[in-house]
């Protein structure tokens, strides 16, 4: 799956996409916006969007 699209991909699309890279790749959402090239503002906007939020604690979107 091309990462590189993500911010214009449906939400509940990226969800799972995001949260399973966060939980095998990535230790934050910062290490996956480094890796993936991508905004940290615009991914949690988009995110917020549908109601999702970056949880630190768990390392994934709720």
């Amino acid at each position: 799956m091309e990462i590189n699209n993500l911010l214009g991909m449906d939400t509940h699309i990226v969800i799972g996409i995001v949260n399973e890279r966060l939980r095998l790749e990535c230790h934050s959402m910062a290490e996956l916006a480094s890796r993936y090239e991508l905004s940290e503002a615009e991914l949690s906007e988009k995110m917020a969007q549908q109601g999702y939020h970056y949880d630190p604690l768990n390392n994934q979107f709720k």
